[in-house]
């Protein structure tokens, strides 16, 4: 009986919060998929590898609900490193690449309040990064997807071009024969 009103006080609280609608796409305890029924005593979740999940209402009031059909946007973030022998002159161009290519884009924020970033912003261990952010309006997911690429191919020509190079994991090891070491 206690599960029974659990799950009658949750369906209390999906109906009347509503955190999310049929066809909303939510990520919800590791699962990810679409709202196909919502029931008195459960809901019906389309995972996107196909699977359905049935999950009680009581749960669902309980626990934190992603409703990534409500997102207003998509927010990229990721990381360019270059080699550490570019030079000054380089990395200032490299940040004027990356900064052109996402100047003005197809998803730029219609209200203009979330513009595109790029940082130099770190000596990492084998390579000088540029941190860079720009955010997709609206939230189509294949279009960002589509969006990212011609970004990502856009970067690769551009830097192969002005001749600046991708920094790769690396290591440099210095070996000192005994003779060396024992003379100072």
């Amino acid at each position: 009986a206690q599960d029974t009103l659990k799950n009658l006080f949750g369906s209390l609280v999906v109906f009347t919060d509503k955190p999310f609608g049929l066809g909303d796409r939510i990520n919800y305890d590791g699962h990810d998929g679409t709202i196909e029924e919502v029931g008195l005593r459960s809901t019906r979740l389309r995972r996107l590898d196909g699977h359905q999940v049935t999950i009680p209402n009581g749960e669902l009031a309980n626990k934190s609900i992603h409703n990534i059909a409500k997102r207003p946007f998509i927010r990229r973030i990721f990381t360019i490193g270059v080699t550490y022998d570019t030079s000054p002159a380089k990395v200032k161009e490299a940040k004027e690449i990356l900064e052109d290519i996402l100047r003005d884009h197809e998803g730029l924020d219609p209200k203009g309040e979330l513009l595109p970033r790029v940082y130099f912003s770190d000596f990492s261990s084998s390579s000088l990064d540029f941190k860079c952010m720009y955010w997709y309006h609206p939230p189509a997911y294949w279009d960002y997807m589509d969006f990212s690429e011609r970004v990502n191919i856009e970067i690769l020509q551009r830097f192969n071009d002005a001749g600046i190079e991708f920094a790769f994991p690396t290591q440099t090891i210095h070996l000192v024969n005994e003779e060396e070491s024992a003379n100072g």
